[in-house]
Order: structure tokens, then sequence, then C-alpha cells
């Protein structure tokens, strides 16, 4: 073998000077550097391994608005119609209270022409009934009154009667104890000549005296007694007739008030019945005004559903769809449920929008190029039907402006930036699967201002 080695050694240096190829070939005296390479990359991968990084959470999303109100709307109909008239086509801007288009009638109950007219003759009709009941009510108030007034001079006149009849009633027993005690004396006197007569002491011409005058007296007790009674009685008939006077002005009374009552009522019938014609008047003048649809707000008129003239819609049926002008533009991402304890109201995010040239270094944003920023305004706390949580992101405004060019509903991707860490425990955490860092950033209740 050491044979072979010396042969080898000395075609080498005989071939060395003669042959041009084989220095080509064989690298003898030249030094080997892959080791320095080997170790250069090492010290190079070691310090990359050292640099900053900043973890992140990424999230699509699309272009919104921070409030509801500048979102696309539906312009709904408030009554059924038929469309007479288009003022505007798809595509066209439009102002707060532009006519968008025409409706005609569909329901057989407002096709009068003249409904309005008709509805002011019905209230202007019974407003007059209500004037003639209300007259009937005072004309049964004012003879109420005359005949409370009769019955007042009547009851009067009685009591005066009944004042006169009490007087005579006492002048009568005055007369009657006085023909009473006449008459004592005239029994007394005709009792004593009869036993005068029966003892011859007296004559029969003087006994027939005293018996006439007996007689008298006794026919004028009973007259005064007569007289009394029929004075009592007449004062009873007196009380009797005020009792009926009192009862006749009363069922007087009671009816007159009950007209008065009914009049009153009528009139209360008619004031309801104005009020219901009243409101059915303004629901026709409103109708009549909601025939013709206004733009609720400025915007591009976009998506018509129903075109065509004589085309019928129903009761709130969508018509076209409003885009508003110069919304107040947010990012509406989706997150993972994994990524949401990490995700807070304040939190800065670096945004990337469709159609916008853009360099990302997700590790290194104060690098990238093509971003704009963003504060996240609203966390919600319930998923949404694709399973993730819809979160806010609106305009920061310590950065750089969002372009205004933005359109609603284009593509956005949001990164949302985390703790800074080191390259090796980033590549650590992601070969092992752990989340990114929590941690709360300083000034996380940043307000934004709505536009």
């Amino acid at each position: 073998m050491n044979n072979h080695f010396e042969r080898n050694t000395f075609l080498k240096k005989d071939l060395r000077g003669e042959v041009k190829a084989f220095a080509e070939i064989y690298k003898i005296d030249k030094r080997n550097s892959a080791l320095r390479w080997f170790i250069g990359l090492g010290v190079l991968f070691a310090i990359v391994l050292i640099l900053p990084w900043t973890q992140n959470i990424r999230a699509t999303g699309k272009v919104s608005t921070l409030r509801q109100e500048d979102r696309p709307q539906e312009l709904n109909t408030i009554i059924p119609g038929k469309i007479e008239k288009w003022y505007v086509k798809e595509g066209d801007f439009v102002l707060r209270g532009d006519t968008i288009l025409k409706l005609g009638e569909v329901k057989v109950e407002y096709f009068d022409p003249i409904l309005i007219a008709r509805t002011e003759k019905q209230i202007a009709a019974k407003k007059g009934s209500i004037n003639a009941y209300q007259g009937k009510a005072q004309t049964a108030g004012k003879q109420m009154e005359a005949l409370e007034s009769a019955r007042n001079f009547k009851l009067q006149s009685i009591d005066n009667k009944l004042g006169q009849q009490q007087m005579k009633i006492s002048s009568d027993s005055v007369s009657l104890i006085a023909a009473k005690n006449a008459f004592t004396a005239y029994d007394r006197q005709f009792k004593a000549a009869q036993t005068m007569l029966d003892s011859g002491a007296i004559s029969r011409t003087d006994f027939e005296k005293r018996r006439i005058a007996y007689q008298d007296g006794l026919a004028k007790l009973n007259s005064s007694e007569n007289k009394y009674s029929q004075s009592i009685q007449e004062y009873l008939n007196l009380q009797i007739e005020k009792n009926s006077v009192v009862q006749d002005y009363l069922e007087k009374l009671s009816k007159t008030e009950g007209e008065r009552f009914s009049s009153i009522s009528l009139a209360a019938n008619g004031e309801a019945e104005i009020a219901k014609l009243e409101n059915q008047l303004a629901n026709y003048d409103a109708r009549q005004e909601l025939y013709y649809i206004l733009a609720p707000q400025s915007g591009q008129i976009t998506k018509a559903v129903k075109a065509g003239i004589g085309e019928v819609l129903k009761e709130g049926e969508n018509i076209v769809e409003i885009v508003p002008v110069n919304p107040n533009y947010a990012v509406e991402m989706f997150v993972e449920p994994m990524d949401l304890p990490l995700i807070q109201n304040g939190q800065k995010v670096r945004l990337v929008f469709d159609g916008f040239p853009v360099i990302v270094f997700s590790g290194w944003p104060q690098n990238s190029y093509g971003t704009f920023g963003g504060i996240i305004t609203t966390v919600e706390t319930s998923a949404s039907l694709n399973g993730k949580f819809r979160v806010l992101v609106a305009e920061d405004p310590d950065d750089r402006k969002w372009p205004k060019t933005l359109r609603m509903g284009g593509g956005a991707k949001g990164i949302a930036l985390l703790k800074d860490v080191r390259i090796y425990y980033e590549l650590w955490r992601n070969i092992n699967g752990f989340p990114p860092d929590y941690y709360e950033p300083q000034g996380s209740s940043v307000k934004t201002k709505a536009k």
C-alpha cells in the first residue's frame, strides 16, 4: 500500500506543471471556507433569535361603519300600493327628503278622490248636530230654572194659605171655647129653671125663655165645633195640595233634567264621533303624504327590488337600498374564541385594506409599509353565526388617515398587536401551540369620536 501511495504522489507532482486540468480538479493547495460559512450563519441565526418580535393576532374582516345608521339600509313602504312613477334610478345620489317614487292606492276604501273633503263635511255636520244638542241642553236648563221658580212661588202661596188657615184655626178654637162656656152656662140655667118650674118658683114663660137660650147655646156650640173641624180639614187639604205641588214639579223637573242629560249625552257622543272622524281625516291626510316615498338620509340608491310601473308593493316591503354618504368607517373583524381574551377595547390594530399596496412585517409593525392604524372600540360578548366573535375597529386619530376611497363591504385584514418578545420565544411558543401572552396594554380605555 505504501508503494501505491508513493506512486500517486509522484504522479501528482509530475503532472501538476504539465497537465492544466490537474489544478482545476484537485484543490490540493486551496483552503476550504465551509466552516467559516457555517459559523457565520450560526452567529447570524443566534442574533436573529434574540431580536424583538411583536406578538400579534391576525383576523380577516370587511369595511363597515362605527354607527349602525351609517350602514346600508332598506327603504320600506309603510302602506301598500302600486308603483306609479320613479324619480331616481339605481346608482343615483339623493339628499335627505328627495322623492324616490310615487305610489298609487290599491285599497277600495281609499279610492274616493275627494275622500278628505267628504270627511270634512261629515265633521262639519256633526259639529252642527252637537251645537243643536248643546242648545237643547241649555234650553232644558232654562226650563228647569223656570219650573223651579214657579214651584217656589206656588209653594210660597200655599205656605201663606197655610199660615192664614192656622190663624183661622186658632180663631175658631177660641170661638169654640167661648161657645162651650156659654153652653155650660145655658145648661146650668136650663136645669135650674126646670127645677124651679117644678117647684112653681117661675112661670112657664120664663122657663121657655131659658130653654130657648139653652138650645141657642147648643146650636152655637155645634156651629163652632163644625167651623173648627172645617178649618182643620182645610189646613190638611192645603198640606196635601203642597205635597201634590212638590210632587208635580219634581216630576216635571226630573223629566226636563232627563231631556237635558240626554242632550248632553248626545252632544258627547257627537264629540266622540267628531274625534273619530278627525282621526280618520288626519290618517287620510297622512296616507296621501305616504304615497311619496322620501329618502330618509343622503346616500346612493342601490338594489331596487321592484322596478316596473304598476307593480304592487305590500305593506312594509323593501323597495330599494340606500348606502349613506360620508359614513364613519370602521373595520368589522372576526376573531377566534381562543384569541378573544387577548382582545379588549382601546387596543392598537394594524389594518390592511384590499386594493391598497402593502408590505407587511407582522412582527415588526414599525417596518411595515401601507398599513393603517386602528383602535378596537367594540368587542361583542356573543359569538356570531360563523362561531367567531365580532370586533369593531375605528380609525386611530394619532395615525395616518384611512383612504378616502374606502367602500362599504371591502375586504380588510387586521393585525392586533400584543406583547413584545424575543424571536426564539415566539418560535418555541408556536412549536408547542401555546397562545400569545396575555397582558393589559396601557391606555386601554382610549375613546374615539363618532363622526
